[in-house]
């Protein structure tokens, strides 16, 4: 792999056997973290960053390594944190009572297939959201200046001082963020400001909840201030008006405010928000139908460039797998599909409808899958792949699957076979939604692979030997966790069941279509704010030199809970207000790219310490193995936390800004 490049550029060491090994080891063990993370929390946390720094730590020890063998790993590792996304449709085959355990084959199948074809729709799209779009992915952007101060790369500047600099900035933050997070895990601080509390008499609610999380924190930071606010935004609309009018319309007084709270997020704002969220995808397509045509026009022509055999005149970062190795492979995996789909149609007692249940199958994983792989990584440019709701893309999914099936098999079909169409709409979901999660960090990786001048078709390569590895383990990490605590709401499941929260709802939503009994108004109210949104956003782009308000970020708001988007405000906010300061001082430029790097470190550290904490409970069975304190210490960890938090940020902040201006 390190044979001269024959368009005049040096040879290197880029995609190896070694690196393909150490990232398959650590997809191994991050896919399970997250899976059991996952299932437990409703979270699961992004690898590249991570991956990257053990990566350093492994080939440094081992010699030789270059960034974009570090890169590699990082690629193949990178599949653990989106792969396990899978956990949030399947589970729901268990928790309707169809399955009783996660047959490996038929799991491994829908992971690896999925996976595949996630990879394949996002070459073509790599030309139109990464190489000629400004979408910021703050996390591609991270892991790269990660990899670029880990290697010993040039930052901003020639100069060795500003070198060591941003390695101090990425060394610190991550120390930081770790060392919080086990603070955290302690008790000693809180992990979150939570607020709830009545509105009236009437029975409204409503509250908030700070995460304090200093990755949360720097994605803040990284995605910039009108990705912030209008996050911002959508929190106002779900928490200011959704949730209050919705607990009022109830008319619940009892229970807890928090107890009201939370269930009508979850039962009526979160469909709300869906809804404007598929709004805001369909425009977001609809936008991006000339850039995609584009990408695919340009894929094509350096395919005619490489048959007329001047495929060593492309740049080295314009090397895709070429698109008709593409389309074959695209077109391989659909027959196995199609076979998975009949069989699983078969088994179920849908045998009648067996050719319309895979050719439409086929036919909704084509169509479906390339929308979403779109939608996704347009999403994962704007605000990171951590951060996309890919649970919101599934309700989308699992919806208009659930439609097909009313509309062409249910009339067809006895009426007992009510559950095993919510199973096939589930099966669909599942195949769908894994194209989904892969495309949405593939073009992060891509992106990060741009920046370290990595040759795409290796990290292409590397994308499906990670979705192999990944696919590998989830399913028996999934039926250990089965058998270990069971999923709640499936049935015999105990006291400890895993809440897994999307599984849940993404498997009530199909019972719900099927069943004729879904509260439609939920949705047309979110896509009527999602029009609105629109227009007001067009406005400001026509009249406005600044001002925006990306739909996609508001219809985030309003979905996501308030855990996983104040905290990204505060750092949009508070990192708008650095790089205006930083402006106005000495070395702006290299001021700023240092706020970057701390941010970079702020992800690593909490990332690393995340696997930790959670290999730690699930090897402990303990739900906080790591509890200093008890529940009395409560108040006390809160003001010591949110104190803690604030005075950090001022210090970091203050001391980056120091080292910019005196960096010559």
């Amino acid at each position: 792999m390190t044979a001269p490049d024959r368009a005049g550029l040096e040879p290197r060491t880029e995609l190896t056997v070694r690196g393909l090994i150490i990232g398959a080891v650590i997809t191994v063990v991050f896919t399970a973290a997250n899976v059991f993370f996952g299932l437990k929390a409703g979270l699961t946390f992004t690898t590249s960053i991570p991956a990257a720094v053990i990566s350093m730590a492994m080939l440094r020890a081992l010699g030789n390594a270059t960034m974009q063998e570090n890169n590699i790993v990082q690629t193949v590792a990178s599949a653990a944190g989106t792969l396990s996304s899978i956990i949030f449709v399947l589970p729901g085959m268990i928790m309707i009572g169809w399955w009783t355990g996660f047959p490996f084959w038929t799991s491994f199948a829908v992971c690896a297939l999925g996976g595949i074809l996630g990879v394949m729709y996002s070459i073509p799209l790599r030309r139109a959201l990464v190489t000629h779009s400004d979408l910021p992915y703050p996390e591609g952007l991270a892991c790269a200046e990660v990899l670029k101060v880990g290697c010993g790369a040039q930052v901003s500047a020639s100069s060795e001082q500003e070198n060591r600099a941003g390695l101090l900035a990425v060394v610190w933050g991550s120390i930081v963020s770790a060392v919080f997070a086990v603070v955290v895990a302690t008790h000693v601080f809180a992990s979150d400001v939570v607020k709830f509390f009545r509105i009236g008499d009437k029975g409204a609610v409503s509250g908030f909840d700070f995460n304090l999380s200093f990755a949360l924190f720097a994605i803040g930071h990284l995605i910039g201030l009108s990705v912030g606010v209008a996050m911002l935004v959508g929190a106002l609309i779900g928490w200011g008006w959704g949730v209050p009018h919705y607990s009022l319309l109830a008319g619940v007084l009892g229970g807890g405010p928090d107890e009201i709270a939370l269930a009508t997020w979850s039962q009526k704002v979160r469909y709300v928000g869906a809804g404007a969220i598929g709004v805001s995808a369909i425009w977001t397509l609809a936008k991006l139908v000339k850039p995609v045509v584009a990408g695919l026009t340009s894929a094509m022509a350096a395919s005619r460039v490489r048959k007329a055999g001047r495929g060593d005149t492309l740049p080295r970062t314009e090397r895709d797998i070429p698109i008709g190795i593409v389309g074959l492979i695209t077109l391989a995996c659909f027959i196995p599909v199609a076979w998975l789909l009949g069989y699983f149609g078969s088994i179920s007692g849908l045998g009648d409808r067996l050719a319309v249940l895979a050719v439409g199958g086929v036919a909704y994983v084509v169509l479906m899958g390339f929308f979403v792989s779109t939608v996704c990584g347009y999403m994962a440019g704007l605000i990171g792949s951590s951060n996309s709701p890919l649970s919101g893309i599934g309700i989308l999914v699992v919806i208009g699957a659930a439609l097909l099936l009313v509309f062409g098999v249910k009339p067809y079909v006895a009426p007992e076979s009510g559950k095993a169409l919510v199973a096939f709409a589930l099966f669909v979901t599942s195949v769908v939604f894994t194209v989904a999660a892969i495309a949405n960090n593939n073009l992060q990786d891509l992106k990060t692979g741009q920046l370290v001048d990595a040759t795409p078709w290796k990290q292409q390569v590397a994308l499906v030997i990670g979705v192999v590895a990944g696919a590998a383990v989830i399913p028996p990490v999934l039926d250990l966790l089965n058998q270990a605590y069971g999923f709640a709401g499936a049935p015999g499941a105990g006291p400890n069941a895993l809440p897994a929260p999307q599984a849940g709802l993404i498997s009530a939503l199909a019972q719900g279509v099927i069943q004729a009994d879904i509260d439609w108004s939920l949705i047309w109210t979110g896509a009527g704010i999602g029009v609105g949104v629109i227009v007001l956003d067009a406005l400001l782009t026509r009249f406005t030199r600044r001002l925006r308000l990306p739909p996609l970020a508001v219809g985030l708001g309003i979905y996501l809970p308030t855990y996983s988007t104040l905290m990204v405000v505060v750092g949009s906010v508070v990192g708008w207000a650095f790089d205006r300061r930083a402006e106005r001082g000495r070395n702006p430029d290299t001021t700023k790219q240092l706020g970057v790097l701390l941010a970079s470190g702020l992800i690593v550290g909490e990332s690393v310490i995340g696997v930790v904490i959670a290999a730690i409970v699930a090897f402990s069975g303990k739900p906080a193995p790591l509890a200093l304190v008890g529940d009395g210490f409560a108040d006390t960890a809160l003001w010591l936390g949110g104190g803690a938090f604030v005075l950090i940020v001022a210090l970091l902040y203050r001391w980056i800004t120091r080292m910019g201006r005196t960096v010559r």
